[in-house]
Formats: C-alpha cells, structure tokens, sequence
C-alpha cells in the first residue's frame, strides 16, 4: 500500500548528465532547458541536471552551473520536481553548494580498477574522502545519495565480491547516509544477482532508501529493474531515449530508458501520474538532434494502449 503523499516509486531522470557525458557533439544550454522541460512537464521527480566537474575533461558538463542558475535562480523554484548533481571532489561540491543544488549524488566504485580510472584514487581512498564530502552536504540540511559503482561486475575485473558491495554500504549507513545507490556500471547484473544483492542491503537495518541505476549493455537492464522492485528498492534512475553510459568502463552501454522503464510501470499500474507522451516527444527530439537512432524502443514504436479498467 502506497503511503499519503509518498510515491511507491521514485524516478530520477539522469539523461542530462549520464546520458549526455559521452556524447561528442556538445549540446547547447537552451537544448538542455528544452529537454529539460519536458522532462518537469512530463512529471519525473528528480532530475539531475549536470556534474561538477572540469569542463577541459568533460566538455558536455562546462554548463552545468548555468542550469542551476536557469532552473533554481530567483523565483523559478520549480514544484514538484527536484533537481540533482553530480559532484566528485571537493571544488565540485562547493560549486554544488553555490548553485543551490537540491539533492547532492556521489559515489565510489566496488571495483580497483574502475575506480582508479574514474577517480585517480583506490575504493578505499575514494570512499574516505565521498564520507567527508557527504557529512558536509549532511550537516548543511541537503538531500544526498551515494552510490556504489561496479556493484553487480567491473568490464576490467569481471566479478566483484558482494561482500566487498555490502561492506562499502555498512560504512555509509555508519556515517548517517540514508540513502544508498547500487549501480550496474558494466551492465554485467542479472535479475536473481540484483535481488540478492539488495537483499542483503535491506538485511543492514531500517530507515533507508535503495536506489538502482541500471545499464543495459546486455540487454538485461529492465529485467534487472523489475527485480529491483521485488526486491524493494524505491529509487530508480533512467535516462530518456537510453541514452549514455560510463566512458570510464571497457564497454559503454546506454542506461536504462526512461520511457521504457514508465511504460512498463504503466502497464502494470503503477506511475500513471507520469505523462508518458511527453516523454516520448523528449525522446523523439533528442534523437533527431543527434541524427540517429537511440537505444529505447517505446519512443519508436510507441505505447501499447491502456485499457479502461472495466474492459
């Protein structure tokens, strides 16, 4: 039973930033206002609209203080929705902090490998520095969420030990972070690997969220998804047309689509609050941007229609 004003399932949009970081033809800011805009008026809860990073590294990102500016400056809160970055070191969380990001998003990977190509530095190293970031966003009042990487695998290391996944989360949930990622960084996860694997999460103790951030380089992304709620999770992020992926792993694969994830909830009579034609016209007018044919499938074949519920 869904609770008064509580959604069962959260989706938290993530094109604008996983989506957007590989590609090489950069996206001009009032093309990311517009896709923006149609992902507010199509009814998502969070959007993540950028990371903080260099803009010599990551050139897609240089306009992401910008964005903020547009959509939290002065008299433009927005009801309804929620707006999240990325931050991976110090600088970044500061410029975070400046630009009035709502809900801060960090993360360490499980994987050696991974991590000291993400970040320069080992899990352990990367994980003490992501809790002294986190206790800041903490004690300023702000939404946070931290997310373990290469949790179900690592394209480099193959197989990463669920211990060395559950250990990563006892020390968030130690250092009062209550709401924990699990991402599918490779594509590598299976539905029974995903239900397992969250399952021992929930077995840490109560009074915190899950949140899955699935890729679908093997096309097992929204298989994984549905047993991530079985399992419980309530947080899911997804990227319009399924776009991205991580250029730091061996084989980049598109995330998890949103529209494709909406429908399939749709379908089984969940989220109907969200205007699913909306996000297919978002789709639709980032594919002809980019001059090809994206990742999801809905967007293209369209929505199987609802039956009324006395059919």
């Amino acid at each position: 039973m869904q609770k008064e004003g509580v959604k069962e399932l959260v989706i938290h949009e993530v094109g604008l930033r996983d989506g957007l970081q590989i590609e090489a033809r950069t996206v001009p800011t009032d093309q990311k206002v517009s896709w923006a805009e149609g992902m507010i008026a199509a009814g998502v809860d969070i959007i993540q609209l950028g990371s903080f990073v260099h803009p010599e590294k990551v050139p897609q990102m240089a306009d992401t203080d910008r964005l903020f500016a547009h959509f939290l400056g002065t008299g433009r809160k927005r009801e309804g929705v929620m707006f999240s970055g990325l931050v991976l070191n110090e600088k970044g969380l500061e410029r975070g902090f400046h630009c009035g990001v709502q809900m801060f998003c960090m993360g360490v990977s499980a994987s050696e490998t991974h991590s000291r190509k993400n970040t320069g530095m080992t899990t352990a190293e990367a994980a003490d520095r992501i809790i002294a970031m986190a206790s800041e966003v903490l004690r300023a009042g702000r939404r946070l969420q931290v997310c373990v990487q290469s949790a179900f695998g690592c394209g480099y290391e193959g197989a990463v030990p669920e211990d060395r996944v559950v250990g990563l989360a006892e020390r968030f949930l130690a250092a009062g972070i209550r709401n924990l990622s699990l991402a599918d960084t490779a594509g590598h996860a299976d539905p029974e690997q995903v239900e397992r694997l969250f399952a021992k999460l929930h077995a840490l103790g109560n009074g915190f969220d899950c949140a899955c951030h699935m890729h679908n380089t093997y096309g097992m992304g929204l298989a994984n998804c549905c047993a991530a709620i079985r399992a419980g999770v309530r947080y899911f992020e997804s990227s319009v047309a399924g776009l991205g992926g991580c250029p730091f792993t061996k084989v980049a694969g598109g995330n998890i689509c949103t529209e494709d994830l909406v429908h399939y909830l749709q379908r089984t009579g969940r989220r109907r609050d969200i205007d699913l034609g909306r996000l297919i016209e978002t789709a639709r007018s980032l594919s002809a941007f980019f001059g090809r044919e994206m990742p999801g499938m809905v967007y293209k074949s369209g929505p199987i229609p609802m039956q009324s519920s006395n059919s």
